[in-house]
Parts: C-alpha cells; sequence; structure tokens
C-alpha cells in the first residue's frame, strides 16, 4: 500500500496552521506521496490511459526511408536541361521498393512512396505539365526548375531517429503516444500499476439511486460523480457505498479499506459538525495533515494517513467536492501512478459578468464560454449539481482578488478531458 511520511515538527502543512493554499496542498502531496510498484505490459489499445513505466526508445528511424510527402515526380536537379523536360522513366507507389533513378530521367511518385536513390527532389503534380503529351500517356513532363534540394521529400528520421527518446517515462498514453509507439513498432507497452481507490459516501440522508426516498434524505450523487471522475484517471475505482454518520462505523470501515487499498476518498463529513466523522476517524486511527483549504467551494477538505493508507476526505457539497477532487485527488492519484507532472489546464477568456469577492480565498465560479467569452451560471451553491452539468469551465479567481468587472481577463479551467 501507498504511503505519507508522517509531519515533522513545525511542519508548516500541519492542519493547526489554518487555512491551506492549493499549491502548499500540491506540494504536500508531490512531496509525500510515493508512487506505487508494480509494472504490467499490456497491448496498445489496453494502454490508453496507463502511465508509461519506461522509457520508449526509437530502435529505428521514423520514417524509416525517406519517401515523398507529394503526388508528383522525383528527380535529380542537376539532370535537368535548359527545356526543364525529363523523361518519365518509373512509376513508384506506396509500398513499392525504388530502383536506382536512371541518369536524365523523372519518375512517377506517389504519396509515401520512397524516394528513388539518386533524386534529390520532388515536384508536385500540380506544379507539372505534360511535355507534348496527354496524361496519363505521357513519356516526358515538364518540371520547375527552382526546387531547392530535399524539395517535399520527407527523409528518414524526420520524425524520429533511432536512439531518440520518444516518450518518457511517466507519459500518460493517450492515442497520438499510442499510434507513435505503433510506428516505431511496438505491439505493447509497459505500463505502471493502476492504483486501487475506494470510494465511499458519508451520511445517514443518503439513499442509493433507485431507491425511494424516505422523509429527510436524498439520493446519493457524489459517490457516482467521483466514481466517473476516476474513470478519467489512469486508476481502479472500487464503490465502497455509503457510511452512516457513526463514529465507530466510520472509524471501522476506514481502518479496514485501508489494508485493501492505495487510496481512500470519502465526501462528506470532514466539517466541524457533530455528525462529521471522517475528519475525527483520520485523526484518531491514523495522522491527520492537512484539514480546510483557501478555496471557494471546497474549504473542508482532510488528507492523512491510516494503517499506511493516504485517506483523502472531500466536502460533502456537490461543486466542492468536484473542486476539491480536481486540485487534490487528481494529482495524488497521478502520484499514486507514476505519472510526470500534469497540471489542471488553463486557459485566458474575457468576463462577460461583473463579480465581487473577499480576499484571502482562491474562488471557483461556474461558466460556459459564448462567442469566446466566459458567462457566469446565474446561480452560485456549492450544492447545485446541475450547475456543473449545464457549464463547461471554472472561472478561477485568485485569492487577493476582490471585484472582477466585464471584460477583465479571466483564467479559466475547462471541464474537457477532467470529466
Amino acid at each position: 500500500m501507498a504511503g505519507l511520511t508522517p509531519p515533522e515538527p513545525g511542519d508548516c502543512f500541519a492542519h493547526e496552521g489554518g487555512l491551506l493554499s492549493v499549491e502548499a496542498a500540491a506540494a504536500l502531496v508531490t512531496a509525500r506521496i510515493v508512487p506505487l510498484h508494480g509494472t504490467e505490459e499490456l497491448p496498445l489499445r489496453a494502454a490508453r490511459g496507463r502511465i508509461l513505466a519506461e522509457p520508449l526508445v526509437a530502435t529505428s528511424d521514423l520514417p524509416p526511408f525517406a519517401n515523398s510527402a507529394v503526388d508528383g515526380y522525383a528527380f535529380r536537379r542537376a539532370d535537368l536541361p535548359q527545356d526543364a523536360i525529363l523523361p518519365v522513366a518509373a512509376r513508384i507507389a506506396a509500398g513499392q521498393a525504388a530502383e536506382p533513378l536512371p541518369p536524365g530521367t523523372a519518375a512517377r511518385i506517389l504519396t509515401g512512396a520512397p524516394i528513388p536513390p539518386g533524386a534529390d527532389a520532388v515536384a508536385m503534380q500540380e506544379d507539372t505539365r505534360p511535355a507534348g503529351l496527354a496524361i496519363p500517356t505521357n513519356i516526358a513532363i515538364t518540371l520547375p526548375r527552382d526546387l531547392p534540394e530535399g524539395a517535399n521529400i520527407r527523409p528518414a528520421g524526420e520524425d524520429i531517429a533511432a536512439g531518440e527518446l520518444a516518450l518518457r517515462a511517466g507519459h500518460r498514453l493517450d492515442a497520438p503516444a499510442l499510434g507513435l509507439a505503433a510506428a516505431l513498432g511496438r505491439p505493447r507497452l509497459r505500463v505502471t500499476r493502476r492504483p486501487v481507490i475506494g470510494v465511499f459516501s458519508t451520511g445517514d440522508e443518503l439513499v442509493e439511486p433507485g431507491q425511494p426516498l424516505r422523509p429527510a434524505a436524498t439520493h446519493d450523487s457524489n459517490r457516482h460523480t467521483l466514481l466517473a471522475l476516476l474513470d478519467a484517471l489512469p486508476a481502479e475505482a472500487q464503490d465502497l457505498g455509503i457510511l452512516p454518520d457513526r463514529a465507530l462505523a466510520t472509524a471501522e470501515a476506514l481502518h479496514e479499506a485501508a489494508a485493501r487499498h492505495d487510496l481512500l476518498l470519502t465526501s462528506g463529513g470532514v466539517s466541524a459538525g457533530e455528525e462529521d466523522h471522517v475528519r475525527r476517524a483520520i485523526e484518531a486511527n491514523g495522522t491527520l495533515h492537512f484539514w480546510k483549504l483557501a478555496v471557494k467551494p471546497g474549504k473542508p477538505a482532510a488528507m492523512g494517513m491510516i494503517a499506511g493508507t493516504p485517506v483523502l476526505g472531500l466536502p460533502g457539497n456537490p461543486v466542492a467536492a468536484v473542486v476539491a477532487f480536481l486540485h487534490l485527488a487528481r494529482p495524488l492519484i497521478l502520484r499514486l501512478a507514476g505519472a510526470a507532472t500534469t497540471p489542471l489546464p488553463r486557459l485566458t477568456a474575457p468576463a462577460a459578468f461583473s463579480h465581487r469577492k473577499k480576499p484571502g480565498r482562491r474562488e471557483y465560479l461556474r461558466v460556459s464560454l459564448v462567442d469566446g467569452a466566459a458567462h457566469r451560471y446565474p446561480r452560485d451553491g456549492a450544492g447545485l449539481l446541475a450547475s456543473l452539468a449545464r457549464t463547461e469551465a471554472f472561472a478561477e479567481l485568485p485569492e487577493d482578488a476582490i471585484a472582477i468587472d466585464a471584460g477583465d481577463p479571466l483564467t479559466v479551467i475547462p471541464y474537457g478531458g477532467l470529466f
């Protein structure tokens, strides 16, 4: 199981120090979380989304031979006579071996076909014309005289040279990376082991979707949101159900689950109320590394360790849980999986609204991007799950900001690729 190093005396990350900034929390995760041991080899398609365990080094050039970038005619520039007309001596298609180009001739060549030995340029078909006979029966072609050496030729190793590092260990394998591995002749890749993540919801008020609601109850959404977020990461998520609002039951469930998982995620139970048992269970049975983030929404979030396994308690409000997940759980899981540092995607867009905030906490507003501008969702509540489904990004307002006016540049975190 993965672990966290215990806090040292005077640790600046200790929860007694007040609200913890997003950067300090991320630094804690990076410094304390140890990547998991263990790898496996998978076929390319099964490796999508996984973390590369070892460097991928090219054992041959890519492309493996010089080839034509266009349909046209290959020729040796020094052979071009004054009238720029050469007889066409051969036709070369992709996948066909090329014979040496006879002196004083050109070769009809198609895209991807190997450059015949002796040729040093390719003229695009549209830049040539038949010399007296109609295509396709012509036996001579008029070529442009001003083509430089190497024109329209893709040299061997233009993409990746033999011996070159193609992908670093820790690279998350997406479609382009898998395509590159295939192009280099690799049918399988060695990847890191996926961390096993146990997910709890907490609260006596929660009922499983599909079950009738009793008085004062609500259907559990956070656990299903978190499980879906985990599906977008290199992790194996396990649904551990709903914890009741009982201190002993919470402590026992967390301790038992810690022995079987690399990380535990909970939602709810981390505030200061008498029915908030997760934080207290971490403190009583392990080590609490921090509690409370300088973030709105998402302030109540607890991170610690029970029996050698990291435990991350997220807020109970749905939007706050998602914000805390992106800033805490996502980097933690990527670190466990051995991934290279991958910050949240950010772009800039002008505000299409005005907003006032108190300084001291980073604030996240739900926005939609319309004609390049960020339009704020009309309601702000941290419990409004529909606000996430109806928007496409968070506007990130820095701690020292107190006012946003229409037209001001905003840092925006798009949901795409995260959700």
